[in-house]
């Protein structure tokens, strides 16, 4: 069930009605039925799948409970690893065994040695990265004694399996939203406005934005021999805001659906496209995964609190999980390195902090070295998505080369240019209004500020910008991880 189509459109009012009309004065109720909600949502995908979703819920959920009762540190350890090991076995067999079983014959083979190694024919279960991120967040907090464990089976359940971050994140932290889940939730109509709002601006991310830029990046990525330098440089732009238009979208969609329900999720995003460097960037993009890492496997090697050559060990050790986490695909583990790479100067002359605040926080435009930063920035991520999108190495290699030969300087040899030209339109229309948003949590938060008239103008607007304008309906990129 996507967010941007019918069948969302309808069983989103019908849950909030009964959400707030019906079991509004039972809470038990209401996270009955978000749990309920939740699994009807997931089985729309995939019906088989949803029995794996209650078995890794429910190991973590007994784990926990097992931990927080055991009076051994040595029975603590057995249940910690045993939800560990199964939760990462689940992602081993079906993301990853087919990648390792490939590249250890095509390693053997190197030695004359044949094998033949059997590959699982299985569909890859959507959302299984992000819905095992909470449960392993949730054991390693109650096995440090940063959370009590949960007894409620349903309210532990809407934590792992609510239906707004259930397949593309945000990634959650039991300490931030079980609190909310157990607590009375009552309606607010002014955060139920500002969720609202936030779905129409993501909606508007993902239909007119990434969808639009899709069918551009995929003329060019999938052709790539058949265009000249200049269009390989287009086709790079258009996927870079493709991935941000779509996932960030998915983002301001699913925060603003939490919203209608009295329930705050993580910010997932925070402008990264106006980043002075990679650093930032990394602060500002998908920041529940950066955040995850950061606090479950980077300060747990040491952090920055440990010598030079262990700071650059752990930073490597972090892009590339996130390269990998993404898919077992050499092309993501090569675009983790190569972040890492962009990360070693501002690691090793302290600079990694520098850039904290938003930029141009107390004026319209930025000074001429922030706009500077902020370019190269952003040429140097573009540089790095080619990596993510590519098919494999050999055609990321091949774009790359593409995109730096003479052929640069000629004219784009697009085939529906004025296709392109609108795309181009509207990714600098919407640049605009993100750098005039960029002091608010999504850059339609400030409307609040205007005049009713002139809010509901821009509201229509959108919606019809919304309608006229949709690209080619797209899956929503992140629902592959």
């Amino acid at each position: 069930m996507l967010f941007n189509s019918f069948s969302f459109a309808l069983f989103l009012p019908v849950v909030f009605a009964l959400y707030w009309f019906v079991f509004n004065k039972n809470h038990k109720a209401q996270n009955i039925l978000l749990l309920l909600s939740s699994y009807f949502f997931y089985a729309c995908w995939d019906w088989r799948f949803l029995f794996l979703l209650i078995f890794s819920t429910a190991l973590d959920y007994y784990s926990g409970i097992r931990i927080a009762r055991a009076t051994k540190q040595k029975n603590r350890k057995i249940w910690f690893w045993l939800s560990i090991g199964i939760n990462i076995g689940f992602l081993g067999v079906f993301k990853y065994y087919n990648f390792f079983a490939e590249n250890m014959a095509a390693l053997l083979a190197q030695f004359g040695m044949k094998a033949h190694p059997t590959l699982l024919q299985v569909i890859l279960p959507v959302g299984i990265s992000f819905y095992t991120f909470h449960g392993l967040s949730y054991v390693i907090d109650v096995y440090k004694n940063r959370i009590k464990e949960e007894r409620n089976f349903a309210d532990y359940a809407v934590f792992v399996s609510f239906f707004p971050l259930l397949v593309a994140g945000p990634i959650e932290r039991a300490t931030h939203l079980l609190p909310q889940i157990k607590k009375t939730r009552y309606f607010d109509y002014a955060y139920a406005v500002s969720g609202l709002r936030q779905i129409l601006w993501g909606l508007f991310k993902k239909i007119v934005i990434a969808d639009n830029c899709a069918e551009m990046a995929n003329e060019l990525f999938n052709y790539t021999s058949g265009h000249n330098g200049s269009a390989l440089w287009l086709g790079a732009l258009f996927f870079t805001f493709q991935i941000y238009g779509d996932f960030s979208g998915y983002s301001d969609i699913a925060l603003g659906t939490a919203r209608l329900f009295g329930i705050d999720l993580l910010r997932n995003f925070a402008y990264p496209y106006f980043s002075r460097d990679i650093a930032e960037f990394w602060r500002r993009w998908h920041i529940s995964l950066s955040s995850w890492f950061r606090d479950y496997v980077y300060i747990p090697l040491g952090g920055s609190k440990v010598a030079l050559w262990k700071q650059i060990r752990n930073t490597f050790i972090i892009f590339i999980l996130s390269g990998f986490w993404h898919g077992a695909q050499w092309t993501f583990i090569a675009w983790g390195v190569l972040n890492a790479l962009y990360f070693m100067p501002l690691l090793l002359f302290r600079n990694n902090r520098k850039h904290i605040d938003i930029v141009a926080p107390n004026s319209l435009f930025p000074g001429f070295r922030e706009a500077l930063s902020i370019a190269l920035t952003f040429i140097l991520t573009m540089i790095a998505w080619v990596f993510f999108r590519a098919q494999d190495m050999q055609h990321a290699w091949l774009y790359l080369k593409g995109m730096f030969s003479k052929t640069i300087f000629q004219v784009p040899n697009i085939q529906n240019m004025p296709k392109a030209l609108m795309v181009l339109a509207f990714i600098g229309l919407f640049t605009g209004i993100e750098w005039l948003g960029r002091r608010h949590t999504f850059a339609l938060e400030g409307l609040t500020k205007q005049t009713k008239g002139l809010q509901y103008l821009i509201y229509l607007t959108l919606i019809l910008v919304i309608f006229v304008f949709a690209g080619s309906p797209q899956q929503f990129i992140y629902f592959q991880f």
